[in-house]
């Protein structure tokens, strides 16, 4: 009985427990499945994104650079399919041991080993090197087994076609740097590779070249190797830029100032189009493209007339007596003379105050009696003395703002200077001194501190041949994306801008003093005349101090060619033509060519007779086709 009684509990206890497991196990069932249809139903499509995430990768493919063109169509700068080396290693060693079996095939060298394993990053892709010849490449690939990591690509890299002669205005591409990264967020610059624009016109039309970023999408495995790749986007083209510049007027322009350490500006007066900006000697851009090497950087550097600079937009110098316009204007403007206001000259001037001299240069017999038109003539320092002395530097100042002197001119590079203006508050806040007489006799010659580019010198010149607009030089004719036409320079006739508004009379005054300093039998540039009357040119000679002319070499009357080189006066020219309808203006220096009449003059004399041989900005016949050495047409409009 009492085992009976015993053998019921347990089965009662037994079945509890079974029914409590069973009922444990229902609800872990039950929750399993809840869990399941809630990850499944309700945030299925979560959970799709975040797996896709871990198993597809983006990588940014970088556009291809828009091309640069003379005015035209003739190609200056476009891009050249390249193969490179590129590593991508999940651990440091394994990154040290394919970078030295690369080593042994491309030659890098300790040095490099080390800065291209500084750039190391865990499943980051480093390039190694660029622009591979085919033994390099067949190199590398025949040893890609021992190479885990290691691949090929095809990449770009920036061919400038007339490297040389064009390098101060088109620049060149460069590396990402920190300073870059640091300014500009653009996820394109994190590409191995990439390269932007680091000076001229590469580097200010950037934004617009660069183009916008493709994409490949991968897929990869759980260390992120890729798989396969998916599918890819090219992403948009930079943009095509048509310059202002035409290539012939340019070559011809360097090739006229081979030897010399010089700098020309020729720029339409009545559009603004700076046709030809040389500043020799030039560079190979194509050196940097591919990446400059130490030697190389160092030889260019070293070089006595700095060939990295660029002495047209730069360049700041002593403007000599080329600005002696500015002085005369703003005096014909302010009243205090007239066009034949008369004013003497012995050779010499009293400082007031002082036991010193300021000597006329050219004469120091002195000219006698002038007016504003024998003085600008016969460059009569005397008197602009006496002038800029009457009318102030307050008003020479003004006048100099607006005929484009002490600030950029806007032309398009990012490296162009905006030299110096001096006036009574800037020397009062830079030097804390007061302005003196001195310093008004100065400036009323170009000289002192006064400061200014050939770029700004040809800029004045234009201003005063179109009658007295405000024209603004400009060295991008048009922008277009890749797919549109590129819009060709339009015949202009009148200057689209506005007026400053100068007292007719005035204008012509300085003009016909700047006709008599080349056309007159007196004048500075007499020797160095147009004799074809169609082509006929007036300007102004100007010769800038480098060195200050002592008293006693004054009267040993020291020879400049006596001087070491770099001591020897800068020789300048400021001129226009054609007389009768003014359609171009040009800006000259020399450096250390000693004078202007006799150095600068007969070189700009040149280059405006071939400057109206080519008439490039009413001649749009010699247009041509840009499909050449390898650049793919961009569909340029042609000229009617």
């Amino acid at each position: 009985m009492r085992r009976d009684r015993n053998d019921s509990d347990r089965h009662s206890r037994f079945t509890r427990r079974a029914l409590l497991l069973g009922a444990g196990q229902a609800a872990l069932l039950g929750g399993l499945a809840a869990r399941q249809y809630w990850l499944t139903m309700v945030e299925g499509g979560k959970y799709r994104v975040l797996a896709d995430d871990n198993r597809i990768g983006m990588r940014l493919q970088a556009p291809s650079r828009g091309l640069i063109f003379d005015r035209t169509g003739e190609p200056l700068a476009a891009n050249r399919n390249n193969y490179r080396v590129v590593m991508t290693a999940e651990k440091l060693r394994q990154a040290e041991e394919s970078m030295e079996r690369l080593d042994k095939i491309l030659g890098l060298g300790e040095a490099e080993r080390k800065r291209l394993l500084s750039q190391f990053r865990r499943f980051a892709p480093i390039t190694v090197k660029e622009n591979l010849s085919w033994e390099q490449v067949a190199q590398i690939e025949f040893n890609g087994p021992e190479l885990p990591g290691v691949a090929i690509e095809l990449g770009q890299t920036r061919d400038y076609f007339h490297a040389e002669l064009m390098s101060h205005i088109v620049g060149y591409v460069g590396r990402v740097d920190r300073k870059d990264l640091g300014e500009d967020d653009d996820p394109l610059l994190q590409l191995p590779g990439m390269r932007i624009g680091k000076k001229g016109i590469e580097r200010r039309f950037d934004d617009k070249l660069r183009g916008k970023a493709g994409a490949v999408r991968m897929e990869v495995n759980a260390v992120g190797r890729v798989v396969r790749e998916l599918d890819r986007s090219d992403g948009e083209p930079g943009a095509n830029l048509l310059l202002t510049i035409d290539l012939e007027l340019q070559r011809w322009v360097a090739e006229r100032l081979k030897n010399e350490s010089a700098a020309a500006v020729v720029m339409d007066v009545i559009s603004g189009d700076i046709l030809a900006m040389v500043s020799v000697p030039g560079f190979d851009s194509n050196v940097f493209a591919r990446g400059v090497t130490q030697s190389e950087w160092n030889e260019l550097l070293n070089h006595p007339m700095k060939p990295l600079f660029n002495k047209a937009a730069s360049g700041a110098y002593p403007p000599g007596s080329t600005y002696k316009m500015v002085t005369a204007l703003a005096a014909l403007e302010a009243g205090v003379i007239d066009v034949w206001t008369a004013l003497p000259c012995s050779g010499s001037i009293d400082m007031p105050g002082k036991d010193q001299k300021k000597y006329c240069w050219i004469h120091p017999g002195g000219h006698g009696w002038l007016n504003v038109h024998g003085a600008l003539a016969q460059s009569c320092d005397c008197y602009f003395y006496e002038v800029a002395k009457r009318v102030g530097v307050e008003r020479i100042a003004d006048m100099a703002f607006k005929l484009g002197f002490g600030r950029p001119t806007g032309a398009g590079l990012p490296e162009e200077s905006g030299a110096l203006q001096p006036t009574r508050a800037w020397k009062q806040e830079s030097q804390s001194k007061a302005w003196n007489v001195g310093d008004t006799y100065n400036l009323g010659i170009g000289q002192g501190d006064m400061l200014a580019t050939p770029l700004q010198l040809a800029v004045m010149t234009a201003r005063i041949a179109n009658g007295g607009y405000d024209v603004k030089p400009r060295l991008v004719a048009s922008v277009a994306r890749a797919r549109d036409k590129l819009t060709a320079p339009a015949v202009q006739t009148v200057p689209d801008a506005p007026s400053l508004r100068f007292k007719p009379a005035n204008l012509n005054a300085i003009r016909q003093g700047m006709v008599m300093v080349v056309n007159g039998e007196h004048g500075t540039a007499w020797a160095s005349r147009i004799r074809e009357r169609e082509m006929a040119m007036a300007g102004k000679t100007g010769t800038s101090q480098v060195k200050r002319i002592t008293e006693s070499e004054r009267d040993r009357k020291m020879s400049q060619s006596e001087l070491p080189w770099h001591l020897r006066h800068h020789a300048l020219f400021v001129g226009y033509a054609p007389l009768d309808n003014p359609r171009y203006a040009c800006a000259l220096i020399v450096e250390h060519g000693m004078g202007g009449s006799a150095t600068a003059a007969p070189i700009t004399r040149d280059i405006m007779i071939q400057t109206q041989k080519l008439d490039p900005s009413r001649k749009p016949g010699r247009f041509k086709n840009a499909a050449v050495h390898g650049v793919p047409d961009p569909n340029l409009a042609e000229r009617k």
